[in-house]
């Protein structure tokens, strides 16, 4: 929290919270970003000024302010990030225990039902559909192609997928390491057609950057005297473009993004047969609970299931 005035109490521990989070707990930059903008924005709207000052009465004035908050096109905030809130302030109150400073118990706040989430995927057909729409040779389809591929292959985050380098990928052994959120490590792997279509994006690059993936000229290929930056590595935002372009093109209807192949890849492996635990480390999910969303999708199969092959004797009768 950058502020021109001095800092109070509660902004001086909110400082050291997210300290702690950065180097004893490893968390992310995005983490920390978030969490800071959550403790900001409780602070600012319930003006406490040190850590008694936080009780059971302004946390829930503070939450009847989130519920009623509109965003800008005039729409509640969902319930998941009304709960994203209690949460962080949750771990606040628990840093500021571990410390002894006396404050409000983080037990005493309730996160509250949350809805189960909905998880949007692509059926196989739909995938191709985008994919086949990326055909031709030159370097920006055979990089989208790749990108496209990539992501419904190895179920990665558009984070973890824009932060790659060339030197990461082993495409000999079809697999390599990727670091996700709270800098874990975890095994990707890469299908025969994600292979293909890395082989051929590389093998036309003439560049020299260490980034996977880039962005490109409107004409001609990257040189080293077009390049206006130290690095041309794509970002999330270009991905989430890439990927609805050719959703748009291939007349998917569906508001596909690139989390949208993400779900694709867990639900297309549950469907087939793979367990949910297996699921759960290729997603790199902390819990196993997160990865539980899916289960749904694999009930409506089991379903389809049921009706095609039980009772069928008697059916006949």
């Amino acid at each position: 929290m950058s502020l021109s005035r001095p800092a109070s109490p509660i902004e001086e521990y909110a400082k050291r919270f997210l300290e702690h989070l950065e180097i004893e707990m490893s968390r992310s930059l995005r983490t920390l970003e978030s969490y800071g903008r959550c403790l900001d924005q409780f602070i600012r709207t319930t003006g406490v000024k040190k850590p008694e000052d936080i009780t059971l009465d302004t946390v829930r004035d503070y939450r009847i302010s989130l519920n009623r908050r509109t965003t800008r096109n005039g729409a509640t905030l969902k319930k998941n990030t009304q709960s994203y809130h209690a949460i962080v302030l949750r771990s606040f109150l628990k840093f500021l225990a571990k410390q002894d400073i006396k404050t409000l118990s983080a037990e005493k706040i309730e996160v509250g039902h949350t809805p189960t989430r909905q998880v949007d995927f692509l059926d196989p057909d739909e995938v191709e559909r985008i994919i086949f729409a990326t055909q031709g040779s030159t370097l920006r389809n055979l990089r989208d192609r790749a990108i496209l591929e990539l992501l419904f292959s190895s179920g990665l985050r558009v984070s973890e997928l824009t932060s790659l380098d060339r030197q990461h990928i082993n495409l000999e052994k079809e697999e390599f390491s990727v670091r996700g959120k709270g800098s874990k490590l975890r095994i990707v792997f890469i299908s025969p057609s994600a292979k293909g279509a890395l082989t051929r994006y590389l093998d036309h690059r003439t560049d020299t950057d260490a980034a996977l993936f880039i962005s490109l000229p409107k004409k001609g290929l990257i040189n080293e005297k077009n390049r206006k930056r130290d690095t041309l590595r794509l970002t999330s935002r270009s991905v989430e473009r890439i990927v609805k372009h050719y959703a748009t093109k291939a007349g998917i209807v569906k508001d596909v993004h690139p989390h949208t192949l993400r779900h694709s890849f867990a639900t297309d492996l549950l469907i087939n047969g793979a367990d949910i635990r297996s699921v759960q480390a290729m997603l790199g999910h902390a819990s196993i609970t997160t990865t539980q969303i899916y289960t749904h999708v694999t009930n409506e199969h089991l379903k389809e299931i049921h009706k095609s092959f039980h009772d069928r004797r008697r059916k006949k009768k």
